[in-house]
């Protein structure tokens, strides 16, 4: 195993969904390669485009890339390949960088929805349904 795309958010999980991946990475000598996908909030309040001194997905962009740096902190060095940080829907980046960066794995957390959700879909199973590569969904009991 050559490469790992690990998905993360913003949510508890990713401290989980990164070592379950880090602990992988080190026994197949495999490098990771870190992914966040940001959705841009369906209501934006009108005035924030007309105040704003930068625009929404840089600031959104911006924190998304310091919570991967907080994240990654502590791995050991030379373990982590690089890191992305996309505006798009999260199902779809994911399964487009994983082909794009040539990843053997994909690994992301699921977050144990309701039945609703399960009949909609989230997007750990639209990722294990549409990705072209092996996906590891790491659940925790968060």
């Amino acid at each position: 195993m050559k490469r790992i795309l690990v998905c993360l958010d913003a949510s508890p999980r990713a401290t989980f969904v990164l070592k379950t991946a880090s602990d992988l990475a080190q026994k197949t000598g495999a490098k990771l390669v870190l992914l966040r996908s940001v959705g841009l909030p369906a209501e934006i309040d009108q005035e924030f485009y007309v105040h704003a001194a930068e625009s929404m997905t840089d600031l959104l962009v911006g924190k998304a890339k310091q919570e991967l740096d907080a994240l990654s902190k502590d791995l050991p060095a030379g373990l982590v390949e690089g890191y992305d940080v996309h505006i798009g829907t999260p199902w779809d980046t994911i399964c487009r960088e994983a082909k794009a960066r040539d990843c053997d794995l994909v690994i992301l957390g699921s977050h144990g929805y309701s039945t609703m959700d399960r009949v909609l879909g989230t997007t750990a199973a639209k990722v294990v349904n549409h990705c072209e590569r092996s996906v590891l969904v790491a659940r925790t009991a968060i």
